[in-house]
């Protein structure tokens, strides 16, 4: 059997990937990538790239319905199929654009997860391959259910597969991907219910805010249900039924969709991993600072997939170039990420960056926290927007920003100013005496701090 050879293989085809596997190919390496699924990794085909489409439409409906007998005398009518359609119109041509780009550098690509044989030898499309390097660039996955039933839940991946929207859905978990998702079927009028395991939905991002989405999130008819275990899913003639726990009773509740939303593991179980000597935990493959892996120093990890990754679109970016650098170069370029803000585009967006108020109290001695409802800014009034607040984290010794937590309608993008500030070190002094356009969202950050 032919085995066939190359400098670098790489397993994954998001970003982190094709940027490792475009700059090693331009660098005169003999390259092969491979993927299970369509090419061009999660963002761009399933997640946040067709969701920002779908975001624009209820974008639309939620300012109609602030507006409603402010001036507008009539709400805009939704028709999810041409919205699905127009999803489409983004994420159909990924795949193929994405492989065109690839097999024009010379790029053998395979569709299918490889497994190792050995530390630098994998089994892919049933053949025998083997590298110099390997770099895995596979992503995660939904987690899996554990429980009775766990086949009848759908995956985010189907949200954007839907043709016509369910009267309702029961969405097992609040984090991003379940609270984006809740909104946006709810804003077509979807009922929609939450079932939660924890205290709070989105428990990575600033209690204080996350009271005001809860808030937002009940005036458009989303129910919650906290602290509860979910223990079976099953089928009926038109609905799914789930079992839960809730301060020690079963209850039950029916819908005709359910998604696991529960969160999203390390996609390495198809990888024979231990037969690579590879080292990994269940956050990733283990790597040190140069991305490479503690256990095969052959392998490297980048993107989602590595245990020291943050799973943001602009970390996957800068840690393929990373890998692309060392194996071009040798090991001399270190990950070094700076301050990354993170977003959850609900409406209102809620949005978070740096320390929480509890991180800068055990950090420093002299800080100021300044946390306040601004549903009277100008800004949120023009819009009969209720949902507009914000807690500033600031360093009084420095005069520098230590955390900003947000939320409202435009909150994603105003977090980006702050962190424009923290990575400049700009003092809110400095900030202060700039000048910005007014009335702007951006120029909210003024009275922030």
């Amino acid at each position: 059997m032919e085995i066939r050879e190359f400098d670098v293989f790489v397993v994954g085809s998001g970003i982190a990937g094709q940027t490792v596997a475009e700059a090693c190919a331009k660098n005169g390496r003999k390259v092969a990538i491979a993927d299970k699924r369509e090419f061009g990794g999660t963002c761009a085909n399933r997640g946040c790239d067709p969701k920002k489409v779908v975001l624009g439409f209820t974008e639309i409906l939620k300012r109609s319905t602030d507006l409603i007998e402010k001036g507008l005398t009539k709400l805009p009518k939704s028709d999810w199929q041409k919205v699905m359609e127009f999803t489409a119109e983004f994420t159909n041509p990924i795949p193929p654009s994405t492989e065109d780009k690839l097999n024009e550098l010379g790029i053998t690509l395979y569709h299918q997860s490889p497994r190792f044989i050995d530390s630098n030898t994998l089994s892919v499309e049933g053949k025998t391959v083997t590298a110099k390097k390997i770099v895995i660039a596979s992503g995660l996955t939904p987690r899996p259910l554990r429980i009775k039933g766990a086949s009848l839940a759908l995956k985010s991946d189907d949200f954007f597969k839907l043709n016509t929207l369910p009267e309702s859905m029961i969405f097992i978990g609040a984090g991003y991907i379940g609270m984006e998702f809740a909104h946006m079927a709810a804003r077509f009028g979807v009922e929609v219910t939450v079932i939660e395991s924890g205290e709070r939905p989105l428990s990575v991002f600033d209690e204080d805010m996350v009271k005001y989405i809860v808030r937002a999130s009940e005036s458009i008819g989303i129910k919650f249900v906290f602290k509860a275990e979910v223990t079976k899913i099953e089928e009926l003639r038109k609905n799914k039924r789930v079992h839960y726990r809730l301060d020690g009773k079963d209850v039950e509740i029916k819908a005709e969709v359910i998604f696991n939303t529960t969160g999203r593991i390390p996609s390495m179980e198809d990888l024979a991993l231990e037969k690579g000597n590879v080292t990994f935990s269940e956050k990733g493959i283990t790597v040190n600072n140069y991305l490479q892996n503690t256990g095969n120093e052959d392998v490297f990890a980048c993107g989602d997939i590595s245990d020291n990754a943050v799973p943001l679109t602009p970390f996957s970016t800068r840690e393929g170039k990373i890998v692309a650098h060392n194996l071009c170069n040798g090991n001399s370029m270190k990950t070094n990420f700076p301050v990354t803000p993170s977003v959850v585009f609900t409406l209102p967006n809620v949005a978070s960056l740096g320390l929480s108020e509890e991180q800068a109290q055990k950090s420093y001695n002299n800080i100021e926290v300044i946390c306040r409802d601004a549903s009277n800014f100008y800004n949120a009034k023009r819009i009969n927007e209720k949902i507009y607040a914000y807690k500033t984290i600031i360093d009084k010794d420095t005069e520098r920003i230590l955390g900003a937590h947000l939320v409202g309608p435009e909150a994603g993008e105003i977090i980006n100013l702050f962190a424009m500030a923290i990575h400049n070190k700009i003092t809110i002094s400095e900030i202060k005496d700039m000048v910005f356009t007014y009335p702007s969202w951006a120029g909210d950050i003024q009275y922030m701090i």
